[in-house]
């Protein structure tokens, strides 16, 4: 059985990784409303203001790193014979809290001060917005390792 590190780092389908996780961001982003929501608005702008390319750098460097932290919610998935979006669903929680572990880390590392003012702003709601995500997050990793 593929690793989930395996099946989206794959050099044939990474683009395409990056190219529908970077739609995912910019969805979730867009659909957030009320004040939360412009407080997420203003922060990811802020962010993509760094540097061209800026999020899709990240996306790329977060991608390893984020596909081993799922894994072990994808192989109960494919040990369960379960789809793989409901069982991310079902597990929304210890994806959102494997996901912050890496960003909280990679932002403490940061050497933006515009990326770590706008991550620790937003720290706050973090998990919730993670959460929110994960029917699409599940949704990309069931298209990418069918």
């Amino acid at each position: 059985m593929s690793s989930l590190p395996e099946v989206l780092n794959d050099a044939a389908k990474r683009p395409r990784v990056v190219d529908d996780c970077l739609k995912l961001v910019d969805d979730e982003v867009s659909d957030k409303g009320g004040l939360s929501g412009l407080a997420i608005k203003a922060g990811f702008a802020a962010v993509k203001s760094v540097k061209p390319g800026f999020i899709r750098g990240a996306v790329e460097a977060l991608l390893p790193d984020f596909s081993q932290a799922l894994d072990p919610v994808y192989q109960e998935a494919k040990r369960d014979n379960a789809p793989l979006r409901a069982h991310f669903v079902k597990n929304a929680g210890r994806v959102a809290d494997a996901l912050l572990t890496i960003t909280d880390a990679r932002a403490a590392k940061s050497p933006h001060g515009v990326v770590k003012g706008a991550y620790d702003k937003l720290r706050g709601t973090a998990k919730k917005n993670v959460e929110a995500a994960v029917p699409r997050l599940g949704a990309l990793i069931e298209k990418h390792a069918s």
